[in-house]
């Protein structure tokens, strides 16, 4: 039998759809610990899994040698479930969609532009699946809806600068439960909503 020297490193576990998914609840644990702690129990994870999910997320995003973001996603996540085309402005671009077995109903999706940089990654409402009836504040609970989603029932929505990379924020008017108007801000990690304040 061959021994290792003791000093020689073990390679590492690979990284799978199950750390990524630790990876998106991260950070989304600053706004919503307790969503976060029952998806983690559902996964079957503890704490520290997430810790170390997040820490060896950053280091591949920082690595000297690291992928491409097309090509990263791919090695973790595998082939997508679908691949659409889609026009945006006055280019042809590729969305990738994978399942994320957390939320159902939702898909993480990679946007190519035509050179292959990735333009976008973020959740978005499954293909086919149904969309929350946004029709009032109440109805904008964390979790419940996707950037694209909030835009359209509040439109017209203004962008906000997000916080860190993977967060997005929206600026609109929306109805509280007694049908007056209110100016809100509401803040999405990668691409989910995570809460809403009345600005006015």
């Amino acid at each position: 039998m061959v021994r290792m020297p003791p000093s020689a490193k073990r390679p590492a576990s690979p990284f799978t759809p199950l750390d990524f998914q630790l990876v998106l609840l991260r950070r989304m644990a600053d706004h919503n610990p307790d969503l976060v702690e029952d998806a983690r129990h559902e996964l079957g994870v503890s704490i520290a899994d997430m810790r170390e999910a997040n820490k060896r997320w950053q280091a591949m995003l920082h690595s000297p040698r690291s992928r491409a973001a097309a090509s990263r996603y791919r090695s973790i996540l595998g082939e997508p479930e679908s691949s659409v085309r889609r026009r945006v402005g006055d280019l042809d671009c590729e969305a990738w969609l994978w399942p994320v077995p957390l939320w159902p109903t939702l898909r993480f999706e990679v946007l190519l532009a035509p050179n292959g940089a990735v333009w976008n990654e973020w959740l978005v409402r499954a293909p086919g699946a149904e969309g929350p009836d946004l029709k009032t504040l109440d109805d904008l609970t964390p979790w419940s809806c996707t950037v694209d989603e909030a835009a359209r029932a509040f439109a017209p929505a203004r962008p906000l600068e997000g916080t860190a990379p993977t967060r997005w924020g929206l600026a609109f008017t929306a109805p509280d439960g007694e049908g007056v108007a209110r100016q809100v801000a509401a803040e999405f990690t990668w691409g989910l909503l995570q809460r809403v304040a009345v600005t006015e």
